[in-house]
């Protein structure tokens, strides 16, 4: 015991000094590191540049394009006062915030009931929700929008808001079924003991243990309802009612033209609620996708 105890704590010991030097770290740390950092943060650098780069920089061909040398809101000012961009902003926000709030809705009912209530089939089910997800939106789209046409909802938010959970509560299902495992079972026998019923379980003891799991289940959602385009664009025609995604590669674009400072603003502008919701939350994030209580 005393041998093999000293020959891991020889083997832990080299493998954390294989660190220890300055070349080592740099091949294996640092470089790959800042390589990471530079070809993830590289497009928003480039997306704020151009954002505030005059159109006369944008046009020379003899500029430094890395670097902005007269800075300008001008684009900032023509997107947000000579536009429609902060009613698209709002749509966008509209649709997203009750798409997340009714497919979290069904996914909580719906992994719960796969989870716990153990019926025949539900293994069955669980996987054929998951599959469900993964169908390309650009086979969907065809026959929901002959669904939207009958229901008298094309060009219309309410139309986003129902097509949109039909994406969104598949894969929100999935992660609140491996969560609700992580939550002990003993916790709910003990409530049915004491004459509680499902519901008084579900929503007195379970959704407050599994709230990091909720919150990533609703990051996920609102991102993808807040990044949609493809049915955004399919069942929104007129320039009020659309999303901030689709608004800003279609109102921007004249033609051949393309206003190119205020497409890289709008992108900007677009990605900081995004960027705030996951700095505020990354942490239930994380947990959620790893699953945090255990027995």
């Amino acid at each position: 015991m005393i041998g093999s105890r000293s020959a891991a704590d020889t083997v832990d010991t080299g493998g954390m000094n294989y660190l220890a030097s300055l070349p080592r770290r740099l091949v294996t740390v640092y470089l790959p590191l800042v390589v990471f950092l530079i070809v993830l943060l590289f497009p928003f650098y480039w997306m704020v540049t151009t954002s505030v780069k005059p159109d006369a920089e944008l046009l020379d061909v003899k500029s430094n394009p890395f670097w902005v040398v007269h800075p300008t809101f001008a684009h900032f000012r023509h997107l947000l006062f000579e536009t429609q961009y902060p009613l698209w902003l709002w749509n966008t926000l509209l649709v997203s915030v009750v798409a997340t709030f009714l497919s979290l809705a069904c996914s909580v009912l719906a992994a719960y009931a796969i989870e716990r209530l153990r019926f025949k089939g539900s293994r069955f089910v669980g996987m054929a929700i998951f599959l469900a997800y993964l169908v390309p939106p650009s086979i969907l789209f065809i026959p929901l929008a002959e669904v939207v046409f009958q229901l008298g909802l094309f060009d219309t938010r309410l139309a986003l808001i129902l097509i949109y959970p039909t994406f969104l509560i598949p894969f929100c299902t999935w992660l609140l079924m491996g969560y609700f495992k992580t939550i002990p079972f003993e916790l709910e026998e003990c409530a049915l003991i004491d004459g509680a019923t499902r519901l008084q379980i579900l929503t007195r003891i379970v959704l407050p243990l599994a709230v990091p799991g909720l919150i990533s289940a609703g990051i996920f959602a609102f991102t993808l309802s807040w990044n949609e385009f493809i049915y955004a664009l399919t069942f929104i025609s007129s320039s009020e009612v659309k999303t901030a995604p689709v608004a800003v590669v279609t109102e921007l674009v004249s033609g051949d033209v393309y206003q190119w400072g205020a497409l890289m603003a709008g992108a900007l502008l677009g990605s900081l609620p995004v960027a705030i919701l996951y700095s505020f939350f990354v942490e239930y994030y994380v947990s959620g996708l790893t699953g945090a209580v255990k027995e």
